[in-house]
């Protein structure tokens, strides 16, 4: 069992910057890779990026690459997700999910394929 969740959400302008926080407990944090995902109104949940559970790989959604960085510390059982330059159109739910049993190169981008997620924390980034 894990049980993730996540903080740092809120209200900021275009171009502003906002970091959101995964906390982890349960099983070993270090042996699972973590992904972001968000979700707008009327939309698909849909990949934002995802980092391997040693942390050294990881995957961007093309509409945030450039933009937005993910990191670990597995001392403290956390995920990152460092959003800069935000846009109107980031506005949504965020998630963070736990992968727990690939061991692939680099992590995996399907939501679906992920075992555990947090409650999700909202973005809403104003024109």
């Amino acid at each position: 069992q894990v049980q993730l969740v996540e903080s740092g959400g809120g209200l900021v302008q275009a171009g502003g910057s906002l970091r959101l926080s995964c906390i982890a407990s349960g099983r070993t944090f270090s042996g699972y890779d973590v992904g972001w995902f968000r979700q707008a109104p009327g939309n698909e949940r849909e990949f934002v990026g995802a980092i391997t559970w040693r942390g050294g790989r990881t995957v961007y959604a093309d509409s945030v690459k450039g933009r937005f960085t993910i990191s670990r510390d597995n001392a403290k059982n956390t995920v990152y997700l460092q959003m800069n330059s935000l846009k109107p159109e980031d506005t949504a739910v965020y998630y963070c999910a736990a992968d727990l049993n690939y061991r692939g190169a680099n992590p995996r981008t399907t939501p679906e394929l992920y075992d555990y997620w947090g409650q999700g924390t909202q973005i809403i980034v104003s024109s």
